[in-house]
């Protein structure tokens, strides 16, 4: 430990795993410590002996099953099947490490009830959510979204995207209130209605990058590791390893090191690792960060898919904050043993949100009450941080904590603006790159897919 590096990266939560991964790809000697003995900070996978140990400090019963057929995410988020988290796995070639399967489906809460969400102009037609004629407008709306070409204002037909809001062009196709809704927060996956007041081009990128997900199967946008998420910061250890990255486990950060108010490496006892770049998650950094809140967590146990998804074995379901009387949306995250997180015939739910009152866990009414019977639940709450600065001053980056979410696009957004802050460039800097990058995301999720998808006899 007592050398120099280009970077010190501390915690191995997937954000900070990334970030070490594409440091080290870009030719950086990066060393990478964590006071867990373990891989995955809060973005670890537990089995259930972990899980109990860790929340109720005993071992799980019996009637569970083996304990090491479990892998309970800490925290749960689907993977947007052609969003910047693939494309990140593609350009550092961590694909090679994982295999994915595609979740079931993808619902919306309207009126106490779940409805599938309508994703294209031929499902709007079929969908149960709207009457005869907001289907027809509906329709209307998807075939011009997929029409828009960003970079050519032709294709926008005289709206200006880059400076009317959404509102306005919601408005501009007669669209009622309860379709802004499940567009805005269950396609577009907005988190309160703030997007309403924007130029509409951020949620017209939103929603087609829901749609180019959901054509390459058909049932949902959104991917998912088989064994759970745990394996995405370890597959990320592993690149910046074959780049000659470091890896220290169970190791004490005692210092971050300053000379001229500006970072020079971390000192763990008597051994101090020197590095103009330091990088980590808020718990390493408790002076400069600030709290933005709260997010709440049910974990629960089931022996029966959730009622009303089609008997689906994978899935999550999104309730907009105004179902629900909230400022926040309430998000449900199913998975089961179709991934292998669980032995068959069990299922793991996991309903979170952003903390709002002194109720937590009754913040989450809304979303345990569709889950039916439940074996075992277990709440936690947890504060979320972000960083008082940028880091630029000082070269010390931190990322923000995992919001309440159950999908990457917030996670990725940060992991890429922290690299940017860090360069000084961004991760994909061109059109022509990212065209490439998405080739070669689609390339290896569709055969990689396509193998898990036949396997389970759902090819046709």
């Amino acid at each position: 430990m007592d050398e120099s590096y280009d970077a010190i990266v501390l915690g191995t939560g997937l954000k900070e795993c990334i970030i070490s991964g594409l440091l080290s790809t870009d030719g950086k000697k990066v060393l990478h410590l964590d006071r867990n003995d373990y891989y995955g900070g809060e973005s670890a996978s537990l089995d259930l002996e972990q899980f109990y140990k860790k929340f109720k400090g005993a071992s799980p019963p019996q009637q569970f099953g083996r304990a090491k057929d479990y892998y309970i995410d800490q925290i749960p988020k689907y993977i947007m099947a052609n969003g910047q988290l693939v494309k990140i796995l593609l350009h550092c070639g961590v694909e090679n490490y994982l295999d994915f399967k595609q979740a079931d489906g993808s619902y919306v809460l309207r009126d106490s009830r779940i409805y599938k969400l309508p994703a294209t102009d031929k499902e709007a037609i079929a969908s149960k959510l709207m009457g005869l004629f907001e289907k027809r407008r509906c329709r209307n709306f998807f075939i011009y979204i997929q029409d828009v070409d960003e970079n050519n204002r032709a294709t926008w037909k005289d709206r200006a995207l880059d400076t009317m809001t959404m509102q306005e062009l919601f408005e501009s196709f007669s669209l009622d209130r309860n379709t802004w809704e499940f567009i805005g927060h269950a396609l577009a996956l907005h988190t309160d209605d703030k997007y309403l007041g924007r130029p509409a081009l951020d949620t017209v990128r939103k929603v087609k990058l829901y749609h180019e997900s959901f054509a390459r199967y058909g049932q949902s946008p959104y991917i998912y590791p088989l064994y759970g998420l745990g394996d995405l910061p370890q597959a990320f250890a592993r690149l910046s390893a074959v780049y000659g990255g470091t890896y220290m486990l169970d190791t004490k950060i005692d210092e971050i090191v300053y000379e001229n108010g500006v970072v020079a490496g971390v000192r763990s006892g008597d051994k101090v690792a020197k590095a103009p770049i330091v990088v980590g998650d808020p718990t390493y950094f408790p002076d400069k960060v600030e709290e933005t809140g709260k997010a709440v967590r049910a974990f629960c146990l089931l022996n029966h898919p959730v009622p009303n998804t089609n008997e689906n074995g994978s899935c999550q379901i999104i309730i907009p904050q105004r179902q629900a009387g909230r400022n926040n949306d309430i998000y449900v995250f199913v998975s089961s043993f179709t991934h292998n997180v669980a032995p068959k015939g069990m299922y793991i739910a996991i309903v979170s949100t952003t903390v709002e009152t002194g109720s937590p866990e009754q913040e989450l009414k809304a979303g345990l009450d569709l889950l039916g019977p439940v074996l075992e639940k277990v709440v936690d709450v947890v504060p979320t941080y972000k960083p008082k600065t940028d880091g630029k001053e000082e070269r010390v980056f931190i990322s923000k904590s995992y919001d309440a979410t159950s999908h990457f696009e917030s996670t990725t957004a940060d992991v890429m603006d922290v690299y940017e802050r860090i360069t000084g460039h961004p991760l994909v800097g061109s059109t022509i790159q990212l065209q490439l990058l998405t080739f070669r995301v689609w390339s290896y999720v569709c055969v990689r897919v396509g193998v898990w998808m036949e396997r389970d006899g759902w090819s046709q």
